[in-house]
């Protein structure tokens, strides 16, 4: 959920408030983190920390938003998201180089953005049900989460992301990721019966969570 102010500030900072735009950015900064922890590459997370990376997206939107203003196709939030996640695979070739990609780093709904890392969010999810003391019952939860999603396509495993994780709406998925609100929702409980049976004995996905 947005805050109240936000289509305000949005609309004011298209008519040139620099003001707006300052205010406006911070508040999507929680949201932008946990995209780029969910995407970063396990072998750089020692190396790059993600409001780093929020941080180069957001002076990249700074820098571009005259561009965004020229357009009607992307809404504020969805192109916002797709600078960072661009400023997040900029980041990870750098520190990749060509040689040490494979093909996980490149699949991706969009081109140019890291798709999600299967392995990031099976740790999400073991970490969102279970206690730090419940190491064994984490280690098991993870294990069938992370075998559940490998078996998703990489279209599903965004949308259960973005849902479940990134706390959008179905519009703001389909709009994200260029499908009908009908098709991120099919694809979103579809995604869930895959994983019900790896999650329902650790108490499963609230069901305010569903569509």
């Amino acid at each position: 959920m947005q805050p109240a102010e936000i289509p305000g500030l949005v609309e004011r900072a298209r008519r040139g408030d620099e003001g707006a735009l300052e205010r406006l950015l911070p508040l999507y900064e929680p949201r932008l983190a946990r995209m780029v922890e969910l995407r970063l590459d396990a072998s750089l997370r020692r190396r790059l920390d993600p409001a780093d990376i929020v941080q180069e997206g957001l002076l990249e939107c700074v820098r571009r938003f005259p561009e965004w203003c020229r357009q009607t196709a992307l809404p504020f939030h969805v192109w916002l998201r797709l600078i960072t996640a661009q400023a997040l695979a900029a980041a990870q070739r750098r520190h990749l180089g060509a040689s040490m990609r494979d093909a996980r780093h490149e699949a991706s709904p969009q081109p140019g953005r890291s798709g999600l890392s299967v392995g990031n969010a099976a740790d999400a999810f073991a970490a969102s049900i279970t206690s730090p003391s419940q190491a064994a019952q984490r280690e098991e939860l993870r294990a069938g989460v992370l075998a559940a999603l490998e078996g998703l396509d990489e279209l599903d495993r965004e949308v259960v992301a973005l849902r479940h994780f990134e706390g959008l709406s179905n519009e703001e998925v389909a709009a994200e990721l260029a499908i009908t609100p009908e098709a991120a929702s099919k694809r979103f409980l579809r995604a869930l019966v895959r994983l019900r049976p790896a999650l329902e004995p650790f108490g499963g996905i609230r069901s305010e969570e569903h569509p």
